[in-house]
């Protein structure tokens, strides 16, 4: 079809990529990686520097074994009330459970409460074997064997991304791949070593990112400005997070899990953890944000290639504003759900909201969540004041600037 409109009207020409500003932006980015890495390596621990304690299921006379329910048998274990020993008895009934085991057969009893969780003949489990020298072994339960249901929603979850989101989303999951190597092979035993947790969050976050935006998101000077509103947020977040860290004092040790930590690594510092996970924990909120809005900046060039800056700012950010509300309350219902035990006991034990906002297990979650919060609703403006500066340049309006594109233009290389 011929086109009646001339093309040096066209609001995004097609042709060679803005070349200029392509590559001066891929040398900050460069640069920036290389900082980034040199850092990593340096605060990158040796293998005699990560404490490694004993696992206490692998002792002498003490092992894990893998079984199968064959039999279960309730029985009534008391009435519940107040033990001599001051404990809460639950009541209800336990059971007696036999399994098959490597060599034969065990049994073990559950009390009320793991016995009310659920257990069936044909269960696959994990028991604590004990068989001191001399003795004959004995069986305590363990957990359930979850790796059959665990790789089944993952291999779900990988299918349902690659089919719907194609090459993005298998780019996606290798992103998941380099997080999770990256969590597992620096950031934590780093922050087993004794290394700067805020330091190792933060670069290692900005690795992260580095990595997954460009493979999720193509390379591209959108992509750019999107890295570049998250790396700032990760700024903000933790400079913020060490700074209410230690304004509501935190001390990092709210649960057994902390105090167990702080018995197997005596010299950790917990505080200085809790305000490198803020960094950590507002990674994935963050990153979307900044995306949504580098996108929708580069939406509006193309559907208002006329439009001056500060509209198109404006535009950009009443989006930001319903992503932000939206994001706000992913932070609090997620958290709602992962604490859902602690406030159920709390409500049970009829605790005031405040009083319990204030001790350190709600409160740590409670800093954690407004911080990272904050460091996302300023991340909004700042990616779009980037993605506004970075995006294709304004033309000249043709026909009062309501000339439509016309068919077939695309915005190409010059438009990313």
């Amino acid at each position: 079809m011929a086109h009646s409109h001339s093309h040096s009207h066209s609001p995004m020409p097609e042709g060679p990529p803005r070349r200029t500003l392509a590559v001066s932006l891929a040398m900050v980015v460069m640069t920036i990686a290389t900082a980034a890495v040199v850092a990593m390596i340096l605060l990158w621990p040796d293998a005699d520097q990560v404490p490694k304690d004993q696992n206490p299921y692998s002792g002498p006379g003490v092992s894990t074994v893998d079984a199968t329910v064959t039999k279960v048998v309730p029985f009534d274990c008391g009435s519940g009330g107040e033990g001599p020993d001051g404990t809460v008895e639950l009541a209800g009934d336990c059971a007696r459970v036999t399994a098959d085991v490597p060599g034969g057969t065990g049994t073990f009893e559950l009390d009320a409460s793991r016995y009310k969780a659920g257990i069936d003949p044909g269960d696959d489990i994990r028991l604590i074997r004990l068989h001191p020298e001399g003795q004959k072994a004995s069986y305590e339960f363990l957990d359930f064997q979850r790796g059959v249901p665990l790789v089944a929603l993952a291999a779900i979850f990988a299918v349902l991304v690659v089919a719907i989101a194609r090459w993005r989303g298998l780019f996606a999951l290798v992103g998941i791949g380099v997080t999770l190597l990256a969590v597992t092979k620096f950031m934590l035993p780093a922050f087993l070593a004794g290394e700067s947790p805020l330091a190792v969050a933060v670069v290692g976050s900005t690795v992260i990112m580095i990595v997954v935006l460009y493979l999720a998101h193509g390379i591209s000077i959108r992509t750019t400005s999107a890295l570049f509103g998250t790396l700032v947020g990760i700024a903000i977040t933790a400079a913020i997070g060490l700074a209410a860290t230690g304004w509501s004092q935190l001390s990092g040790v709210g649960s057994e899990d902390d105090q167990r930590l702080i018995a197997t690594v005596p010299d950790i510092s917990l505080s200085a953890i809790v305000a490198g996970t803020m960094v950590i924990a507002g990674l994935g909120v963050l990153n979307d944000v900044t995306v949504t809005q580098a996108s929708a900046v580069w939406e509006m060039r193309a559907l208002k290639p006329a439009a001056r800056g500060v509209e198109l700012f404006g535009s950009a950010m009443r989006i930001g504003r319903d992503h932000i509300a939206s994001s706000v309350y992913t932070l609090v219902f997620a958290y709602a759900g992962s604490a859902m035990t602690v406030l159920l006991l709390a409500t049970a034990y009829q605790r005031g909201l405040a009083d319990l906002a204030t001790t350190e297990e709600i409160g740590q979650e409670i800093v954690r969540t407004l911080v990272g919060a904050i460091g996302l609703v300023l991340a909004v403006p700042i990616t779009t004041l980037f993605a506004v500066w970075l995006a294709p340049p304004r033309t000249a309006p043709a026909d009062d600037g309501q000339t439509p594109r016309p068919r077939g233009s695309h915005a190409g290389p010059a438009g990313r």
